[in-house]
Parts: structure tokens; sequence; C-alpha cells
């Protein structure tokens, strides 16, 4: 079979990594890379946000966690410490927010004395078609995705501004280019989060403050567990590499963005999506009859 024919199989299991994995998986950055460096993850307790908290930890970060579940945080931190012999800082926490947020920062600024990268890949969604949305649900995702986003990098900033020390921000938002049939509210509230980023990449570049986006595909997470096994596999063809992405994808390219190999980079959105922005789609409902085209 033709590289150009291949599809990723479908094994019957439980999708993304374990932290077995996550603390062996191989890695193209040197070990001691991020040694002094304190970087605080939301989202670090599952999913893309736990191995960016893994991988940073191999790298020599110190490194903190947040989220609304106590348990994944504490789970993912034992997991750390056993596995690589440092733990995380758990903070158990919503980023919805923003008082909440701010003494937060204020606490791990005091405590840490700095935050060289802030990584923001708490979120949630789910999905419906957008003419079926309800108030309640349409603000719940934009209320995280852009607001909760919006919060953490806002307060970091001020820190930094005030504290006088360079900042990093990389923020994990969604393929919202093509838009996102049947998650229109992710993709409002990423696509406002993209905008957002470059905008005040420019207003902070002079408080040597850097901003940018990871853009993911369809990646095996925990959250593939929640689709049949159709929508998955649909999901891994809706681009021109024909297969789904993995946490570890992410959590290289948030590491490229927050190191010294990023020091030139603010403003930039930068898809891992196997190409989706350019060709595919995917809609986690099932394809609607006027737009499926294998007859």
């Amino acid at each position: 079979m033709s590289s150009t024919q291949y599809v990723q199989p479908m094994a019957p299991r439980a999708w993304g990594f374990t932290p077995e994995q996550l603390a062996e998986q191989p890695t193209v950055y040197a070990p001691g890379l991020l040694a002094g460096r304190t970087l605080l993850v939301s989202g670090g307790g599952s999913g893309m946000g736990r191995a960016t908290a893994f991988l940073a930890a191999r790298l020599g970060a110190n490194v903190i966690i947040c989220g609304r579940d106590a348990d994944k945080l504490q789970r993912a931190s034992t997991d750390a410490q056993r596995l690589l012999g440092k733990s995380f800082e758990c903070h158990a926490m919503t980023i919805r927010d923003a008082e909440r947020v701010d003494r937060l920062m204020d606490e791990l600024f005091e405590r840490h004395g700095q935050i060289d990268a802030l990584v923001n890949s708490a979120g949630g969604q789910f999905p419906q078609n957008a003419i079926d949305f309800s108030v309640k649900g349409w603000l719940a995702v934009v209320d995280t995705n852009l607001n909760g986003t919006w919060y953490m990098m806002q307060a970091a900033a001020r820190r930094w501004r005030d504290r006088k020390q360079a900042g990093s921000v990389v923020n994990i938002i969604a393929n919202y280019k093509r838009g996102i049939p049947q998650s229109a509210h992710t993709a409002a509230a990423r696509a406002g989060v993209a905008y957002l980023s470059k905008s005040v990449a420019v207003e902070w570049a002079p408080l040597d403050i850097r901003v940018n986006c990871i853009a993911p595909g369809t990646i095996e997470t925990e959250g593939l567990n929640q689709y049949p096994p159709e929508t998955i596999e649909r999901g891994g063809k809706g681009n021109p590499l024909r297969r789904r992405g993995d946490v570890w994808d992410i959590a290289e390219a948030v590491i490229y963005l927050c190191a010294a190999s990023g020091k030139f980079i603010t403003g930039e959105v930068l898809q891992v999506d196997g190409g989706m922005q350019c060709w595919g789609t995917n809609w986690p409902l099932g394809v609607p009859e006027q737009f499926r085209v294998d007859g």
C-alpha cells in the first residue's frame, strides 16, 4: 500500500498517552534545556496540558499546573514524582474566575519570583449543531476558552510588566481557519484567542513578552474516548497526511515556542494539524448528507 493510501488503523484502546509513555517518549530536545525555568500550564491534569507538563519537567523545568479537577492534577503530579522523580505544584481552580486567576498569579510570582512561560491548555467544548445551542452552552464555552484564557494572559503580563521581566505565552487553541462545523462556539472562541494573541503580541513586544498560539488538528487525547469509533476514524482522515496527531506533537511544539528556539517568534499561530488547514475538515456528529462526496 502506498503512503498516499495509508489510513491509520483503528485499534480498540483508550486514547491518549499513559504516564509511563509520557515519561519515556523520545524527544528532539536536549536534557536540561529548561533548567532553571518555571512554567505554568493550565489544564495540566490531562491531555495536551499534561503532556506539556511532563515534557517540560523532563527538560528540567519547575512545573506548575492548574485546572478545575483537583484529582486529575494530583494524579498527574503523583505520576510525575513516581516516574520522573519530581512532582508538579498543583492549584485547583477555574480560569473563568478572574479574581481567582489574579490571586493565583500573585501567589506564584511571590513564591517563585518569576514565571518564565504561561501555557494555556485549559478549555472545553461539546459537539452540537449551532442552531441548537442554548445560551448557557454558548456562554460556558466562550467564557472558558476565550475569557478564561484572556484572564490568564493579562494577569501574567501585568506582573511581568511590573517586575520588568520577560515572558512567553503559548495558547493552545483549535484549528479554526476553515471553521469547525458542529462546534461553532469553540471556533468563535478560539479564533478570538488567535486574534487577541496577535494584537497583544504587538502591544506587549516592548515589554519583552512574546505571545503565540498552537492550533492542533485531530489529536489522540483522552477526550476522544467520548466519541464512537466511526467519528474517531473520520477525524483521522480529515487532513492530507490521513492520520491523527498525538499529544507529544503538541508538547514539543509548545516547548519550541517557549524555549530559546522561539525567541524571535511572536504573534504566530502554529498549525499542528497534518495540513488540515489546507485540506479537510471534521464533522464530530457525522457528515450531513448534502456534504458527502463518496456517492
